[in-house]
């Protein structure tokens, strides 16, 4: 992993990933309650500041993807660390809703703009199935930094108040310095790429697009692992909180442990084809989650925690053929647009995925998972009859 790290970027750049994905682990846990506990505002408003930010993130992508196509590779990338940077180190000055609103959407802006420029950089310095394998050996690093943060802002927040605010420092100055060694990369695209954005075939990006339809059932597996079963394990089964804590716990050590492995594993397999596996599979887990909840109380929730395996390799295979796809498809002097056709779709399904699945949910485990199941079938369906042909 290490060599394929130092690969796409050296080591300033791992360390920089490293750096990114920790102070956001930091972030993620406690932002809402930084908005409840520090500024005493209300969940929903609250709630409300943090969903504008996500949207406001996805208004910015494809500016972002322009701004690579014009031949920005770690400029922008260090550019989305610094406006996260810049929203952490807001939530120190915030006073009310205003500037916890201001801290969310530069919050917002620079996650969602983070994966294009990540994945572009990458694509820059590496090339075929090496960049595939970078790109998973990225994605493996990063879940490793999110778990490790995560955990200790779960550990800091018991602190109060005080220790929240902390929190926010902390992860301000980690993305300041994720930035700065990005920067010092001063990587930008190949002349011949820069200087021909709007030329090109269009074949590909039309597919890219198709693709980014197909990909919305997908983007809907990562809120089923945060937001569908702990409401099906808690909420239906009755079950301890301890086992969504579980089946989260292993799902993000199979995801360090295995991504990478497998997706060297299938390097001989066309990404498309992989994708579309993918799909399959976890069109299978959402079958074997509703077969497992009828079961009911402790066997219930034991059932789910056996398929939730199947699901983390479906999501394995997703996350390690979806945007190596794009990258490998994607004409070079349009690299940046369809990244971020592709990350708007993610974006889309992810900000959709809480209130559709919470609403099957609340309309019972059988109208949930068999719709999950079959919206994904046909998104793998359409992936392989017209996705890239890579």
């Amino acid at each position: 992993m290490v060599t394929l790290l130092t690969a796409a970027g050296g080591p300033r750049y791992a360390g920089a990933l490293l750096v990114d994905a920790v102070g956001t682990g930091l972030l993620r846990p406690f932002l809402l309650l930084y908005g409840i506990g520090v500024l005493h505002l209300s969940a929903g408003a609250a709630g409300l500041a943090m969903s504008a930010g996500m949207v406001a993130g996805l208004l910015v992508v494809p500016l972002t993807g322009r701004w690579i196509d014009r031949g920005g590779r770690t400029l922008p990338a260090a550019a989305t660390l610094a406006v996260r940077a810049a929203g952490a180190l807001t939530l120190l000055v915030a006073g009310g809703l205003a500037g916890f609103t201001v801290a969310a959407v530069l919050i917002g802006v620079g996650s969602q703009s983070w994966p294009a420029t990540h994945a572009a950089v990458v694509s820059t310095l590496t090339e075929g199935r090496l960049r595939d394998a970078a790109l998973a050996a990225g994605r493996s690093l990063r879940n490793a930094g999110l778990g490790a943060g995560a955990l200790l802002a779960t550990l800091v927040v018991s602190g109060g108040a005080g220790a929240i605010r902390v929190l926010a420092g902390v992860t301000g100055v980690a993305c300041l310095g994720a930035a700065v060694l990005v920067h010092s990369l001063r990587v930008t695209a190949p002349r011949a790429s820069a200087s021909r954005t709007e030329a090109g075939p269009h074949t590909p990006m039309r597919r890219i697009s198709l693709l980014g339809v197909a990909n919305l059932p997908y983007a809907f597996c990562f809120d089923v692992l945060e937001v569908a079963l702990p409401a099906l394990l808690v909420l239906r089964l009755q079950a301890s909180p301890a086992w969504s804590s579980g089946v989260f716990v292993g799902n993000t050590v199979l995801v360090i442990t295995l991504q990478l492995a497998l997706v060297l594993r299938l390097t001989n397999r066309p990404r498309r084809v992989v994708m579309a596996a993918a799909g399959v599979v976890l069109a299978l887990s959402y079958l074997g989650f509703w077969a497992a909840g009828s079961l009911g109380g402790a066997p219930g929730a034991a059932g789910i925690a056996v398929v939730s395996v199947l699901f983390t390799l479906g999501e394995i295979l997703y996350t390690g053929s979806g945007t190596a796809l794009v990258t490998a498809a994607a004409p070079p002097q349009l690299l940046g647009r369809a990244l971020a056709r592709w990350e708007l779709s993610m974006g889309v399904g992810r900000a959709a995925a809480p209130a559709v699945l919470t609403a099957l949910l609340a309309a019972g485990p059988g109208v949930l998972w068999p719709t999950l199941a079959v919206a994904t079938l046909l998104g793998a369906l359409a992936v392989l009859r017209n996705g890239p042909a890579e």
